[in-house]
């Protein structure tokens, strides 16, 4: 398998979603909900429209899933920039309860994990982007941003289903480098 990264450089996330939101709003809504739930791309793909959308085609408050890996049940709140994107990329969609949420122009079914991996490195490279860039990179964002944001590493790992806050901080990117600067920049 290969190593993926984050996509470290805010600017560059913002680029990717007007890119991805011009080209298709299903590929925007999978980014945004991707970047911003930390979820595994096997569970965004297996998400249906009523993970998100109630019986009266209102956006849930929160989305509560069985992941498809670890076979716990994942329970979260939808925050507001992925509220817009669900809700703008729902009124261009059949809102039927049992329809693939990201679903296949070639059929009722949800884009496949290649599919996913097409677009997102289609997009990162489309705006400049070197680093190995996969669907992983999706959770690896969330991860990573949520760690630059000050969250605690535990709260991370707790959200990611890491062993360990080492693990966290690899499978986020976070380089001897970036350690280093803690050093070198806190002069109490």
């Amino acid at each position: 398998m290969e190593y993926v990264q984050p996509i470290r450089d805010k600017k560059a996330l913002d680029t990717m979603k007007k890119i991805l939101r011009s080209n298709n709003l299903r590929d925007y809504c999978l980014f945004v909900l991707g970047i911003n739930s930390g979820l595994r791309i096997s569970d965004l793909l297996t998400l249906k429209v009523s993970d998100v959308c109630d019986s009266k085609v209102r956006i849930k408050d929160r989305i509560s899933i069985r992941e498809k890996k670890t076979n716990k049940q994942k329970d979260f709140p939808i925050g507001e920039t992925s509220r817009k994107a669900l809700k703008e990329y729902l009124e261009h969609i059949d809102k039927d309860p049992d329809q693939a949420l990201f679903t296949s122009r070639k059929g009722s079914g949800p884009i496949t994990r290649q599919q996913a991996y097409r677009i997102l490195n289609d997009a990162a490279r489309s705006i400049g982007i070197k680093e190995k860039i996969g669907t992983h990179s999706l959770r690896k964002t969330f991860g990573y941003h949520a760690f630059q944001s000050g969250v605690d590493i535990t709260r991370i790992q707790k959200l990611l289903n890491h062993s360990s806050p080492s693990v966290t901080l690899a499978y986020i990117g976070i380089t001897q480098d970036e350690l280093d600067d803690v050093y070198l920049n806190l002069n109490l």
